[in-house]
């Protein structure tokens, strides 16, 4: 199967351990892409996120989560570079040049419509995966999360459209 027409899962980045290795939150991402990616032939996994506050890059512990899974290392596409969920999309615009396969957003509940939003805008016909059932977490960090949304959604499909008419994106 070509890569460009292989299903594409980006599984988008949050926060590494001190010690390097996944946090709860990134862990539950990769896991939703490979639950969802058994049910596709060969999927193309793209983990994508740059070094937070902790090292290494986000995008190469998911790779690694993913190898440990026993995804073949041809089947993985890792951007390491990006630091938001903007710039992810701008660099996996870049990486998935040519791609013509659908795309999935593989990311947090809270998450998604944003990865989705800014994927679509990007000129992907990009499809939310399904998400990984969460434990329930304090009602007052859910609705952090979903309030940082409210503003950062908005904001980065603002930013995208523009750069996306300045022929920047």
């Amino acid at each position: 199967m070509q890569q460009a027409t292989r299903t594409a899962i980006v599984i988008f980045g949050a926060a590494v351990k001190p010690d390097g290795t996944p946090s709860r939150v990134l862990l539950l991402r990769v896991q939703a892409a490979l639950a969802h990616g058994r049910t596709l032939e060969r999927p193309l996994y793209v983990p994508t996120g740059g070094i937070g506050r902790h090292g290494p890059a986000e995008a190469v512990v998911m790779a690694g989560v993913l190898r440990d899974a026993c995804v073949a290392v041809e089947d993985i596409l890792i951007e390491p570079t990006a630091t938001d969920t903007l710039e992810s999309v701008r660099a996996v615009r870049r990486l998935l040049a040519g791609h013509t396969g659908p795309v999935l957003a593989a990311s947090s509940k809270y998450h998604q419509p944003r990865c989705v939003l800014l994927l679509r805008i990007a000129g992907f016909a990009a499809r939310a995966c399904p998400v990984v059932p969460e434990p329930t977490r304090a009602w007052r960090r859910r609705w952090f999360w979903r309030a940082k949304e409210c503003v950062s959604l908005p904001w980065d499909m603002l930013l995208a459209t523009l750069l996306r008419v300045a022929r920047r994106f």
